[in-house]
């Protein structure tokens, strides 16, 4: 068995990228911008969009976080997008989800410019995906395929199953992986809740991606011997034992299933980091086709 360490490899990617930055810099160039925009104080949120603007600041990539009162009108909320969707120092806008329950998600992510769409949610970015053209790769599905791509792991032919729908991940790695490209070209399943036995296709599974959201719901009787798993779950369980009360784990029972998977991912520290890393890698690349 093979741990993905992603950790290691968005250090890689940060590294790079912080190079690149460095030469802007030396030429008297601009640097990539992004603007976070987070809405409320919901704790999880506060933690992902500080980390994201720390990794910013940890590769010379200009950053700020509009932070917004949760009982903000739509109209405001949209204004202060438009705000940098012209703002030619930011070349990528993110707006934390979830929002409030007054505001409307799916016409605030249509806000932000498909320029700027480095979530990769704009369905103009979703259209282009689907059908295969050049967009923004949502992060989390564009870090798997970057483990992928890191550890040579075949994916040509192979059956991927995707255990989760969800339009930040289900969705988007399913198409991104049945396209007819390099560390793609795979025979895609996508089960969820609606199947009667879900381990009736992730026994099937050479590659198996867990994105359903409950913790430690994949069990070694669920996956066949020498599967590759991809863990994106981010679960807090009560832990008696920690000093925090909780501790931190996956969709995939990592001590079961390591046993007989040839790869797999950690929780902390697989997918995770790598989301991060490709969030400042779309930024870089707005920066490239549309700021420069």
């Amino acid at each position: 068995m093979i741990l993905l360490d992603g950790k290691k490899i968005s250090n890689q990617i940060k590294e790079n990228l912080k190079s690149q930055i460095i030469e802007l810099l030396k030429l008297g160039k601009n640097v990539p911008g992004l603007a976070a925009i987070l809405v409320g104080d919901n704790p999880a949120s506060q933690i992902y969009v500080s980390s994201k603007s720390k990794s910013c600041q940890e590769i010379g990539m200009r950053s700020i976080i509009e932070k917004i009162n949760s009982d903000v009108s739509q109209e405001n909320l949209i204004e202060i997008i438009n705000k940098y969707n012209q703002d030619p120092n930011y070349h990528g806008i993110l707006v934390q989800l979830p929002l409030p329950q007054h505001i409307d998600e799916d016409l605030i992510i249509e806000t932000i410019s498909p320029k700027k769409d480095v979530d990769g949610f704009h369905p103009i970015s979703f259209g282009n995906l689907v059908i295969g053209k050049e967009t923004f790769i949502p992060c989390t599905p564009a870090g798997i395929q970057e483990l992928l791509k890191h550890y040579k792991i075949p994916t040509q032919g192979k059956h991927l199953v995707v255990v989760g729908r969800s339009n930040i991940v289900g969705k988007p790695i399913a198409n991104l992986m049945l396209q007819k490209n390099q560390y793609a070209n795979s025979i895609v399943t996508v089960c969820h809740s609606a199947a009667d036995d879900l381990s009736y296709y992730t026994k099937q599974a050479d590659i198996l991606i867990a994105a359903i959201g409950k913790p430690l719901f994949i069990k070694s009787d669920m996956v066949k011997d020498g599967v590759v798993v991809i863990d994106v779950g981010i679960n807090r369980i009560e832990d008696s034992s920690n000093p925090k009360g909780y501790k931190i784990v996956g969709d995939v029972d990592f001590d079961e299933v390591s046993k007989k998977a040839s790869y797999i991912t950690p929780v902390p520290g697989g997918v995770g980091p790598m989301t991060i890393a490709m969030l400042l890698s779309n930024t870089f690349k707005a920066y490239k086709l549309y700021g420069g």
